[in-house]
């Protein structure tokens, strides 16, 4: 109870904006889940606690790059490659001889407008019926178009973890005890998505403390984290997992600053979305 209080006031007291933190997301270029690694790698460190990143849901992987390939005179292949390095391969069957000319207009057409967009943006959608496009044109993408479908059932949440090393460095001998259950959690990635997936729900940043999450291993830890994500939807959490006795008012400032790096990065890569 007193530390509930004691991070309650914290969160109450907290300044309108984050500060800034020392994450420097440029060499992601526009690859979302390298800029999440960056970020556990920079939190990590600073914090000696253990780094939780959630990555985006599965319908907001963007598109890499698209292969469309003529196998026989009747079989088309698409690959669709996802920002996250999915890769997804759909044979199709045409009942009539492939025109290798539209296979080539396709795949240009295909990098040109899709490269970029999310596997669930509308954007995506537009991009197999444009206003422009001839029947056979928009026919033949009506055939692909399952390919980007099956893109988007195959992604899985990503969970990217980082400072398991540092949390038992910075452990007392006494309390080595309690950090096992912690340390076999880790290898849950299911239940810890869902505890970060409440941050969806929230505004601002978040405290978990002990029976507050609600799983055995996690009794004596506490566990800070923030949304990232644009400015109409929230797309995933930074938290910080580690003992009760942490520092909470710098764990706070820390998944704040780094939540909003990640959704200045994110609104840049989705912006067209």
């Amino acid at each position: 109870e007193g530390y509930r209080l004691f991070a309650q006031g914290l969160l109450d007291r907290l300044e309108p904006r984050p500060g800034a933190l020392e994450i420097d997301l440029s060499s992601a270029g526009t690859e979302v889940e390298s800029a999440l690694q960056a970020t556990t790698e920079a939190l990590s460190p600073l914090t000696r606690l253990l780094a939780l990143v959630s990555a985006p849901p599965p319908e907001a992987a963007t598109v890499r790059h698209v292969e469309i390939l003529a196998l026989q005179p009747q079989l088309v292949v698409a690959v669709v490659i996802t920002s996250t390095g999915g890769v997804t391969k759909r044979v199709f069957a045409l009942n009539e001889p492939i025109d290798i000319g539209l296979v080539t207009w396709a795949a240009e057409y295909l990098n040109e407008r899709t490269a970029g967009l999310a596997l669930g943006s509308l954007g995506l959608r537009q991009a197999f019926g444009e206003a422009g496009l001839s029947d056979r044109e928009r026919a033949f993408l009506e055939l692909l178009r399952p390919a980007f479908t099956d893109a988007a059932g195959s992604e899985e949440r990503r969970l990217f973890v980082g400072g398991a090393a540092n949390l038992l460095g910075e452990a007392r001998s006494e309390d080595l005890p309690t950090y096992r259950p912690l340390l076999e959690v880790l290898e849950q990635r299911a239940a810890l998505l869902a505890l970060l997936g409440e941050a969806l729900g929230r505004e601002g940043p978040f405290v978990r403390l002990g029976v507050e999450l609600a799983h055995p291993g996690l009794r004596h830890a506490s566990l800070v984290g923030a949304a990232y994500g644009l400015h109409h939807r929230r797309l995933g959490a930074v938290s910080l997992l580690g003992p009760q006795r942490m520092d909470y008012e710098m764990a706070i400032r820390s998944v704040r600053a780094a939540a909003r790096e990640l959704s200045v990065f994110v609104e840049e890569i989705y912006a067209e979305n």
